[in-house]
């Protein structure tokens, strides 16, 4: 690609793309933006739909003129800047992620505390870190990983790029240094403390990989419909039960009918919750890697990532619509 085709590319804001048209916008920095409580969070990028025809570029005169059909034929907007990188990379113009287009919420609801933490961060131009925590006896581990989760991954991203890799030595090496920074309060009551994590990458606006431990469920919009991100974490999974059994612990059921880690805690992997490590509790996260960005498709992309209390009875609730209404209704988010 010619110098002066990349210095257009690199000057795109807002673009409009036209098969006649000439690349033109501004930039528009974006932050980090932590939260200090959340319940969901919500992650878009703009649909990008094909079309035919192409434009052809040869401002250096070089005989092998550039055309939009190197980056794959489209319609005439894509209303996100341009990440030139990753578009040479992939071979098709490739969307940047605005922060700005990331929302959250969180609201206690009956509950007297709100123990739910978030955190939104842009590491560089083409990775994205959203991260949900909801803690549990108490709000102490929920806010050490929003503080610390980010600075772990950043530390595993200098010795791997492969982001599941990345998130699991994170999440084991934050539980550690919790641990450690617990010991020095003489409290056991910290010990009994804990937290879901469920953490979302996203590198290029392209490659998306979630991590998680406990029941924070993370689903994908995909044409109208919720594509399900994670898998709870609890004894009412075989194998999930049976570690924590091999490992000489039990699970008992509660009147309600919820399973229960020695009938204290309903989930089998979290951050933090160091009186069961040692019956099969771990911190280790199960990781699902996907193309987040499908071309042709209206609903490029939204992830919601819920603690599981805001799910009530609507947890089994595959589309996009229903869930959203569910939230208007559910008690939590009262």
């Amino acid at each position: 690609m010619s110098p002066a085709v990349l210095m257009n590319l690199l000057r795109c804001g807002r673009v409009s793309v036209s098969r006649h048209g000439v690349l033109s916008a501004r930039s528009s920095p974006d932050t980090s933006t932590p939260s200090g409580q959340m319940g969901r969070a919500m992650l878009g990028i703009m649909g990008v739909r094909q079309t035919s025809g192409s434009t052809r570029f040869d401002p250096d005169n070089s005989g092998r003129p550039l055309t939009w059909d190197s980056f794959g034929i489209w319609d005439d907007r894509i209303e996100e800047p341009i990440l030139l990188p990753s578009s040479i990379k992939y071979g098709r113009p490739i969307p940047q992620v605005s922060l700005s287009r990331v929302g959250s919420t969180s609201v206690v609801g009956l509950r007297k505390q709100n123990e739910d933490r978030l955190r939104i961060a842009r590491f560089h131009d083409s990775l994205l870190y959203f991260a949900v925590f909801d803690g549990h006896g108490g709000s102490y581990v929920a806010d050490y990983c929003q503080t610390y989760m980010e600075k772990f991954i950043r530390n595993a991203l200098e010795e791997d790029d492969d982001l599941g890799k990345v998130l699991k030595k994170a999440f084991l090496d934050v539980d550690k240094a919790l641990h450690t920074h617990l010991c020095l309060f003489n409290d056991a009551s910290f010990l009994t403390a804990g937290t879901t994590a469920t953490v979302a990458m996203l590198r290029d606006s392209h490659e998306l990989v979630v991590g998680s431990v406990g029941d924070s469920r993370a689903v994908l919009c995909r044409k109208g419909r919720a594509k399900k991100l994670t898998k709870d974490h609890t004894p009412d999974r075989k194998d999930e039960r049976q570690r924590i059994q091999r490992s000489g612990g039990f699970v008992t059921w509660n009147s309600v009918g919820q399973a229960n880690v020695n009938g204290r805690l309903a989930m089998t992997r979290s951050i933090g919750d160091f009186h069961l490590k040692s019956i099969g509790v771990i911190a280790e996260p199960e990781t699902q890697r996907l193309n987040a960005l499908q071309y042709g498709s209206e609903d490029n992309a939204t992830i919601v990532i819920v603690p599981l209390g805001a799910w009530g009875k609507h947890k089994s609730s595959t589309a996009i619509y229903s869930m959203s209404r569910n939230f208007a209704s559910s008690g939590r988010w009262a």
